[in-house]
C-alpha cells in the first residue's frame, strides 16, 4: 500500500469518526485535536437522537440551557464549519433543544450566522422579546435583508422592466421601436416567395418606456408560524417592488386579522418587524381586504402567499376570487416563497383555486422575478407554474 493510500485511509476512517460520534470510538480511536472540538460541538447537538434520555443528557452535558455555554458552542461551529452547515446547526439547535427562549439574549444573537430562518424565529418573539434584545434582533434582520436585496434586486428590477416594456407594445411603432421577431411570426403568412421576404402589414413595436404606473401589485401574505420564511423573503421583495415607480405595490399581511404595511415598504426591516408570526387564518378576510386595493382589475396582479389552510368562510374565498379572475386580475397563489421545497398545504383549496384557472405552487425566490414577468405580461399562468413545478 502506496503512502497515498494510507493516507487516503485515514482520512476515509477520520470522516466516519465525525459522521458516527461516540459510538465508533472504540473501532476507529478518539476524535483529537481540532477532530475533538469539532467532534464535541456535534455532539453537544446531535447525540442522542431518537432516545428521549440521551437527549437530555446531552443537553446537559453539551448546551444546557446556559445562554453562555450556548453562545460559546455557536462561535465553535462558525469556526469549525462552512456558513452553510452552521445555519442547518443553528435551525436544529432551535429545534432539537428547544433554544427559543435563549434567543431572546443579546450574547446569543452576537453568535449567531444571520440567515432566514434565524429572522422567522425573531419576528415570531417579537412580542415577547425585551428592550435590551430589540436592537441586536434588528441588527440581524438588517444583515439578513441587506444580503436577499443584494441577491434578488437586480434580478427582479431586470424581469419586471423587461415585461412591462414587453407589454406596452404598440401597432404603429416607430422604426427604432419595432420588434422584428415578433413582427415576422405574426406575417409569416405574407410571405412573398418570389421576394424572398416576408411584407408586414402588421408592426409589433415596444411602446417607449414610461414613468406612469402601469401594473398595480397586492401581495397579501399568510403570516401564520408555517410560513416564516416566507413572510421575510414576501417583505422583501415587496420593498424592491414598491421601489419601482412603474408599480404601486402593496402589502398585506394576515392571520385571523389583516394589517396593511404599505407604509412601511420604504425600509422591510420595519415590515418584518410589523408582521406578527403565529396565530389563526382568516384567508377570505385578507381578501376582502386586498379587493379594495385593486382599483385598476385589468392592470393588476394579485399575489396570494399562503399554505390555504383556512380558518374563515372557504365558499365566500372561493367565490371572491373567481370574481377578481372574472374582472380580469391576474391572480397567483404561492404555497410558500422560499428555498424549502415544496410545503404543506390544503390539496382540496389548491385543486378548488385550479378549478378557476388560479394555479397555486411553491416559488423560490430566484424564481419570482420570471414569475413577475409572467403576469405582467398575461402569460398562460396555469402552464408556467406546470413547467415550473416540473
Amino acid at each position: 500500500m502506496t503512502g497515498e493510500d494510507v493516507a487516503a485511509k485515514r482520512e476515509r476512517a477520520r470522516r466516519w469518526r465525525l459522521v458516527l460520534g461516540g459510538p465508533a470510538q472504540v473501532s476507529l480511536g478518539p476524535a483529537d485535536g481540532r477532530d475533538g472540538r469539532m467532534d464535541a460541538a456535534l455532539s453537544a447537538l446531535y447525540d442522542g437522537d431518537g432516545d428521549t434520555e440521551g437527549k437530555r443528557a446531552a443537553r446537559s452535558a453539551g448546551l444546557g440551557s446556559s445562554a453562555p455555554k450556548v453562545a460559546r458552542w455557536l462561535g465553535d461551529i462558525r469556526e469549525y464549519f462552512p456558513s452553510t452547515v452552521v445555519r442547518v446547526m443553528q435551525a436544529d439547535a432551535i429545534e432539537r433543544l428547544d433554544l427559543t427562549r435563549l434567543m431572546l439574549e443579546p450574547e446569543m444573537l452576537d453568535a449567531v450566522e444571520p440567515d432566514v430562518h434565524l429572522v422567522g424565529t425573531l419576528l415570531s418573539l417579537n412580542r415577547v422579546m425585551p428592550a435590551k434584545t430589540k436592537d441586536a434582533a434588528r441588527q440581524v434582520v438588517r444583515k439578513v435583508v441587506a444580503d436577499l436585496e443584494a441577491r434578488i434586486s437586480r434580478q427582479t428590477r431586470t424581469a419586471v422592466s423587461g415585461a412591462l416594456n414587453r407589454a406596452a407594445r404598440i401597432n404603429r411603432p416607430k422604426h427604432a421601436d419595432i420588434d422584428w421577431d415578433r413582427t415576422i411570426r405574426a406575417n409569416l403568412e405574407h410571405y412573398q416567395p418570389e421576394h424572398r421576404t416576408v411584407i408586414p402589414e402588421r408592426l409589433i413595436g415596444h411602446g417607449r418606456r414610461t414613468t406612469t404606473v402601469q401594473r398595480d401589485v397586492v401581495l397579501c401574505v399568510d403570516q401564520s408560524g408555517s410560513m416564516a420564511a416566507s413572510v421575510v423573503f414576501a417583505g422583501v421583495f415587496a420593498a424592491v417592488l414598491a421601489s419601482m415607480r412603474s408599480l404601486k405595490t402593496s402589502l398585506v399581511v394576515f392571520d385571523t386579522s389583516v394589517v396593511d404595511l404599505t407604509d412601511q415598504l420604504g425600509d422591510p426591516v420595519e415590515v418584518l418587524f410589523g408582521t406578527q408570526l403565529g396565530g389563526g387564518t382568516d384567508i377570505n378576510r385578507a381578501i376582502g381586504y386586498s379587493r379594495r386595493l385593486l382599483t385598476r382589475p385589468r392592470d393588476s396582479i394579485f399575489i396570494l402567499i399562503s399554505d390555504l389552510y383556512e380558518g374563515g368562510i372557504r365558499e365566500q374565498m372561493l367565490r371572491r376570487v373567481a370574481e377578481m379572475t372574472a374582472a380580469g386580475v391576474q391572480v397567483v397563489v404561492l404555497l410558500a416563497l422560499s428555498d424549502e421545497g415544496a410545503p404543506a398545504y390544503d390539496h382540496d383549496n389548491a385543486a378548488a383555486l385550479a378549478a378557476l384557472g388560479v394555479p397555486a405552487f411553491a416559488c423560490t425566490p430566484d424564481a419570482f422575478p420570471d414569475l413577475m414577468a409572467a403576469a405582467i405580461e398575461r402569460r398562460d399562468l396555469l402552464a408556467y407554474a406546470r413547467k415550473l413545478t416540473t
